[in-house]
């Protein structure tokens, strides 16, 4: 940690969860700062000590973030009960990394990771509505311009209903662009319309893109790519 942070940034980065779960932890006077109740907002520099339930914190590391080409058939959760193939195999052992929202296991493509859980927060939530854009193929191939308006205009799931930002006819099916991240949304919409998933492979997440990597392979963004999901999210 080089400068001060708000404490619940502190916390957040140290492996605590998102900004309102470290919120959480500071009222409900769990957290204190050189012996001293925490309160909401005060910063932290190199020199405090944060303890939470009295145990001292470590001071976050750097904030890193990394784009994993995920290939078909791996989860994304760091222990798989069932034992199959999981990211984290194809991963540098990063404390506190976790995946940035979720691809299905038989879904493709870009997955950010992070050690950051309030960047993880912005990236997900929906009020920022950062947009994920997907190369899809269908069972029935290239999806109707008529389809697409479908999914333009919105169609009902079983959570609400759920629309596309953008769809535009590619061969074997359409690129969608979504601004949410539920759970196997994209596969429900293209179920609900009459055009079942074949293949889904994500292209982007906000400005960052999938580009050349190939499948099972990560590279770390770098800070300009940080500074645009920042930006983005206006993350502080």
């Amino acid at each position: 940690m080089e400068s001060p942070l708000r404490l619940q940034a502190f916390l957040a980065r140290a492996g605590f969860g998102s900004r309102r779960k470290a919120e959480e932890l500071i009222r409900q006077g769990r957290v204190r700062v050189n012996g001293e109740v925490a309160q909401l907002g005060q910063r932290v520099g190199p020199g405090d000590v944060v303890e939470v339930d009295g145990r001292r914190v470590e001071p976050p590391g750097k904030r890193v973030v990394l784009a994993l080409h995920k290939p078909r058939g791996y989860t994304t959760t760091r222990h798989d009960p069932h034992a199959r193939k999981t990211v984290f195999d194809l991963l540098p052992d990063i404390p506190g990394l976790h995946p940035v929202g979720r691809l299905d296991r038989d879904s493709e493509g870009l997955l950010l990771l992070t050690n950051d859980g309030s960047l993880t927060l912005r990236l997900t939530h929906p009020r920022y509505g950062v947009k994920k854009v997907y190369r899809v193929y269908t069972e029935r191939g290239t999806l109707p311009r008529s389809v697409c308006q479908r999914l333009l205009e919105g169609v009902e799931l079983e959570d609400g209903p759920a629309r596309a930002l953008a769809c535009r006819p590619a061969p074997g099916g359409a690129l969608l662009t979504l601004a949410e991240g539920r759970k196997r949304e994209v596969r429900r919409m293209l179920q609900a319309v009459g055009y079942p998933v074949k293949r889904l492979l994500r292209l982007q997440v906000g400005p960052i893109r999938l580009g050349r990597l190939p499948p099972g392979k990560w590279r770390q963004l770098s800070q300009e790519e940080v500074e645009a999901l920042l930006r983005e999210t206006s993350v502080e």
